[in-house]
């Protein structure tokens, strides 16, 4: 999941501080006040704030004033930590279904129990469209940037393939390439 986005919808005093603010914020902001440019938007955003009654799963609705920034803020990172959670519940990935918040793998009715480094690698992956390099994995899933030569990625990758083997017979779920590793959904 990249940077996530707020969307203030016909509110633009609270836009105009949040604006000011942006640079200490966790999340992009947008404003919209035309009603057809917030049906074309919706789909795009991760969470709405208005003050008016919207009806919609992601909407924040802000309507007690006056509201100390803190609260403000705190409110709004909580919404958005409640929808990064929910996102992560259930991910497809071709024939497989991770629930990256009790880290499991499911096919059909089978599930593997995986570890945190485990649901890492595979998220990491999932979200590459090309193969990732073994550095690019030392870097980013293990936050190595020494040198140093090390098969600590080798070996994790090697442990997750044969234990998905194990327990589903899928071969090809990662594939490696000699350019690094990728899932073939």
């Amino acid at each position: 999941m990249s940077k996530q986005y707020l969307l203030i919808y016909n509110f633009p005093a609270l836009y105009e501080i949040l604006n000011e603010l942006k640079n200490n914020l966790s999340f992009g902001i947008k404003t919209i006040i035309d009603t057809k440019d917030f049906k074309n938007n919706i789909n795009a955003i991760d969470l709405i704030i208005s003050n008016q009654n919207l009806n919609l799963d992601n909407q924040v609705k802000i309507d007690k004033f006056p509201i100390e920034y803190g609260k403000l803020v705190d409110i709004l990172n909580i919404a958005f930590l409640k929808k990064k959670i929910e996102f992560k519940k259930n991910v497809k990935i071709g024939k497989f279904v991770i629930n990256y918040n009790s880290r499991k793998l499911y096919k059909n009715n089978n599930f593997i129990n995986l570890t945190e480094k485990e649901t890492t690698i595979i998220n990491f992956l999932n979200d590459s469209a090309k193969p990732v390099t073994i550095d690019d994995l030392q870097k980013k899933v293990w936050g190595h940037k020494s040198e140093l030569e090390t098969h600590t990625v080798e070996t994790h990758v090697y442990r997750l393939r044969k234990k998905i083997f194990n327990n589903f017979k899928e071969k090809n779920f990662i594939k490696s390439y000699k350019n690094g590793y990728l899932i073939v959904s």
